[in-house]
């Protein structure tokens, strides 16, 4: 079902159960930075009610490949389709309007601006900018779509401040309501734990697996903690150098070889006998 460790001329797989019909898929995808090739035909398939983590060192294409996904970087061969692979109702993505495909797609990125003079409120109401009809206001299903959203988020509390009185971590948040708030079927979210404390980074893990089992969303999601990719991702993709390097399960992916292999480190993986999930602890050079 995977392709593990590709050399450069075979392609790279992540796909989960073929029987999951995936809502957004990448076939074979080349991307380049500066003409420079990033990742090397790597196909993926994200599938609704599945949480898919992409994880791997710096430079290893994994925001790349998210960011093709969404249309934001630049697709030098292969395509991304929505719909489930090879079926009736897949459909290229590159050829949707930008408001078709923001009403199907959203994307968390890394870095966002934070407006000045606006309210929580009102930069969470940009979520709902590819349902408004120009110059209509918004309407009752728009402002449920962003109440929804805050409550989720832990924001609804400071809709009326003016965001320029936020922290970075308050910031994220608010922009993680208005993704939400875009009422989509795929979340792509990149790195969405930075900047948060301990408490709304774990917060944020479940909503994540709320969005999963309890409305069927396929998420796309970029981690670089091991750990919370394990607790968070039904099936798990190990990036190194623009390729796949073992895809599939969590326990499956992140054993002690394949991490050493892709991060050069030593580690030990072992289960918690209490809680059923990995833990995975780096051996530095001080270790006893």
């Amino acid at each position: 079902m995977f392709t593990r460790s590709p050399r450069p001329t075979e392609r790279s797989v992540a796909t989960p159960d073929a029987s999951a019909g995936a809502a957004l898929n990448g076939h074979d995808l080349v991307l380049r930075y500066d003409g420079r090739p990033v990742v090397h035909g790597v196909s993926i398939d994200l599938a609704p009610g599945r949480a898919t983590a992409l994880v791997g060192p710096n430079g290893s294409g994994k925001s790349t490949l998210l960011r093709a996904l969404s249309r934001l970087h630049r697709v030098d061969g292969g395509r991304v389709t929505l719909g489930a692979p090879e079926g009736p109702s897949e459909r290229d993505a590159a050829l949707l309007s930008a408001r078709q495909f923001a009403r199907e797609v959203t994307l968390f990125s890394q870095s966002r601006p934070a407006p000045q003079g606006l309210t929580v409120a009102e930069v969470v109401a940009f979520g709902r900018h590819p349902y408004r009809r120009g110059f209509a206001g918004p309407t009752a299903e728009d402002r449920a779509a962003v109440d929804r959203a805050m409550g989720v988020t832990g924001v609804r509390d400071m809709a009326a401040r003016p965001v320029g009185e936020l922290s970075g971590g308050e910031m994220q948040r608010v922009w993680l309501a208005a993704c939400l708030a875009q009422d989509t079927g795929v979340v792509l979210l990149d790195e969405p734990t930075n900047h948060l404390d301990l408490r709304y980074q774990f917060e944020t893990l479940d909503l994540v697996r709320d969005l999963v089992e309890e409305h069927g969303i396929a998420v796309g999601i970029v981690l670089h903690d091991l750990d919370q990719a394990s607790r968070v991702a039904d099936t798990l993709v190990l990036m190194r150098s623009g390729r796949v390097h073992a895809a599939g399960a969590p326990a499956d992916v992140l054993t002690a070889e394949n991490i050493g292999e892709v991060y050069d480190i030593r580690v030990d993986v072992s289960v918690d006998a209490r809680t059923g999930r990995l833990r995975i602890d780096p051996i530095g050079r001080h270790a006893a």
